[in-house]
């Protein structure tokens, strides 16, 4: 039986955070699980555009402002969930940003990566204490179909970049990113004896804002034919995301995205990816780097709490925090 918005549980008494939720497939994600009496918080960039998001959706709401283009407000935002909520059960890192405007984040990072991954990375080791001994609680991390254009190395250099603002394989890249981050996530929660799962998802084609930007020239006929005779509605691009999220039946690093027309569209069903996302050497290689550039070390059940070591060293590139 396909999967659909009748099949998300009920999610009276839990809470959970959509990151992008303003708009798009955030916004849809963070309507399916109010509808089903989840406190849903809404992540949002804009305040106001949170609150008419907010007025939108209807039952129990909350806004928090979130810039992933920036550590400072990943960590204000966190500060600022953990001072009014003593528990979490479900995190959707859903935001992206597809050829933004901008070269870098606040921080001096590629804007896709920084924003795609290491804003999201950030803002899940500072929340994770909240949700490791949630019963059922999980981590849903959003990629895409382009993680597969995602070539070359992930490394502070890649970080760094000037040239990838117009970039397939930019932005490619920080999808592969959160895939990596993503099963690199559940086998250290696995590991550790957590309550928490991690998964992945991706929405295929979907014409949301994110296709706003401004991409690169060849790709614009690529990207309008495919949005026309490919991509479905907001609410249903958000259905992975929702399963992954919500189905108890889908196991703790799954990745699921829609099920026809090459994972264009569809009912939410297991998702195909690229061998790179694959190589358990490159998540390693990832999460250390992830931990040394955004200063944020995770604090699993078996660990001392604390989440931002001084000097911490990343054992692959050797970079201080």
């Amino acid at each position: 039986m396909a999967w659909s918005h009748a099949h998300v549980p009920d999610q009276s008494g839990r809470t959970a955070l959509v990151t992008g939720a303003s708009g798009g497939i955030g916004l849809e994600t963070a309507r399916a699980l109010a509808d089903r009496g989840a406190h849903v918080l809404l992540a949002c960039r804009g305040v106001g555009r949170g609150r008419a998001a907010a007025a939108r959706i209807g039952g129990s709401t909350e806004v928090v402002r979130l810039d992933l283009a920036s550590l400072d407000s990943v960590r204000e935002a966190a500060a600022r969930v953990r001072s009014r909520h003593g528990r979490l059960d479900l995190l959707v890192n859903n935001a992206g940003v597809m050829f933004p405007s901008y070269r870098h984040t606040e921080d001096g990072f590629e804007a896709h990566f920084g924003v795609n991954h290491l804003g999201h990375f950030a803002l899940t080791g500072l929340l994770l204490d909240l949700m490791t001994a949630v019963p059922g609680s999980r981590i849903v991390t959003v990629a895409s179909l382009a993680h597969r254009a995602g070539l070359g190395a992930l490394d502070e250099d890649t970080a760094r970049s000037s040239t990838g603002r117009r970039s397939l394989t930019a932005y490619g890249r920080s999808k592969l990113a959160n895939l990596l981050f993503a099963r690199e996530l559940h086998r250290r929660l696995a590991a550790a004896g957590a309550a928490t799962a991690s998964l992945a998802a991706h929405p295929g084609l979907s014409p949301t804002g994110l296709w706003h930007g401004d991409p690169p020239r060849f790709l614009r006929p690529v990207a309008a034919a495919g949005l026309r005779w490919l991509a479905q509605p907001a609410d249903r691009a958000a259905l992975p995301s929702l399963r992954a999220a919500t189905d108890p039946r889908v196991p703790g690093g799954s990745y699921l995205g829609p099920s026809k027309l090459f994972e264009s569209r569809g009912a939410p069903a297991p998702a195909r990816s690229g061998r790179a996302s694959r190589d358990v050497a490159a998540q390693a290689h990832l999460w250390g780097l992830s931990e040394a550039l955004t200063g944020v070390r995770y604090a699993f059940p078996s660990e001392p709490a604390g989440t931002e070591p001084s000097g911490a060293v990343c054992p692959v590139t050797g970079a201080r925090a």
